[in-house]
């Protein structure tokens, strides 16, 4: 038989023991929901799967966003998809994770720069630079890539789109695609519509070709944006949680 005084020494340190290997528990959990958060999976052109999931998890704490028309994006293939922007808006970022969102598919959007800390964050989104060539090789990879057309002050009307970048979908035979970006000022509201794919009544050869498509893209946005009422959008500071204000 153990000594009284051992056995009161049991009595007071097994609880003890017993709260430390649960607080190790709770603290390894914690690592591991850390870890998971953390954790990239990043592709061969920099994008971070899972840094993009939790990016678009958070923007819809902003906005309610509804997306029509993703039976025109193409299931495995590659395809051009080009939004109307708003000057200071990132309508480009915010289209690819809605469209993406709703294919399921990686989609990714032109116009990172290539500077730190900026760039890098924006390839891990996606971001592709604005040359016809790296564009070339994504779309000839089959991946999905946004291009903004050159911003206006309102979404009434879409700007022009850049022909060298609709170059890279005409060599490499893909869909060129319109997509309008609206929001309502003041709500959660928010839509990507996707119309149908362009197609030119006569082909061309070189750089008519993209000039013919670029113009036909721009004409179809503005078609786009008419039939949703052109409603305004919002700047950067309307990515902040809560703030009240529309901003694709």
């Amino acid at each position: 038989m153990s000594h009284p005084s051992r056995q009161l020494a049991d009595v007071i340190t097994l609880p003890a023991r017993s709260l430390g290997g649960h607080a190790a528990g709770v603290a390894g959990s914690a690592a591991d929901q850390v870890r998971v958060w953390t954790a990239n999976d990043v592709d061969d052109w920099g994008r971070d799967n899972g840094f993009v999931d939790r990016v678009w998890a958070a923007s819809r704490l902003r906005w309610n966003v509804s997306v029509g028309g993703a039976q025109h994006v193409p299931k495995r293939k590659g395809a051009l998809i080009v939004v109307n922007a708003r000057r200071f808006a990132l309508a480009p970022v915010f289209a690819a994770l809605a469209i993406g969102g709703a294919t399921g598919r990686p989609v990714r959007f032109v116009g990172r720069p290539d500077v730190a800390p900026v760039g890098p964050m924006m390839q891990r989104l996606g971001g592709l630079l604005p040359i016809p060539r790296e564009v070339e090789r994504a779309l000839a990879a089959d991946q999905l890539v946004v291009l903004g057309a050159a911003p206006h002050i309102t979404n009434r009307t879409s700007g022009i789109v850049d022909h060298r970048i609709v170059g890279a979908a005409t060599i490499t035979k893909v869909p060129a695609i319109p997509a309008a970006t609206v929001s309502v000022p003041l709500r959660r509201s928010a839509r990507v519509e996707i119309g149908a794919p362009i197609r030119l009544a006569r082909k061309r050869r070189g750089p008519l070709d993209e000039l013919e498509t670029a113009d036909a893209l721009q004409h179809h946005l503005d078609a786009l944006l008419d039939e949703l009422g052109g409603a305004l959008t919002g700047t950067p500071l309307d990515w902040l949680p809560f703030n009240g204000i529309g901003g694709v």
